[in-house]
């Protein structure tokens, strides 16, 4: 049998590029976060605190490598080795 998997859903829903910012929602197992990612300061902000600590690494991960890639509106996913 593998590792347990997750996929995670985000979806942004904002972006300020001269403020450096992407405000958007992540979805995992039953849990949905806020997010907004400043990322000329390098920190993700996730709300409700409640259970964000099994996504935030990875969304850091995530919204690094793809940030400017990212259009509002659209839906992306990416697997996280645990069952949430």
């Amino acid at each position: 049998m593998g590792a347990p998997q997750t996929t995670v859903y985000i979806k942004v829903n904002r972006s300020c590029w001269p403020s450096g910012e992407l405000i958007g929602e992540v979805q995992a197992g039953s849990f949905e976060w806020t997010f907004a990612w400043h990322f000329r300061q390098d920190r993700l902000r996730l709300t409700p605190p409640l259970g964000s600590a099994l996504v935030a690494e990875a969304l850091h991960r995530f919204l690094e490598r793809h940030d400017y890639n990212l259009e509002l509106g659209e839906v992306y996913s990416f697997v996280l080795k645990a069952r949430i």
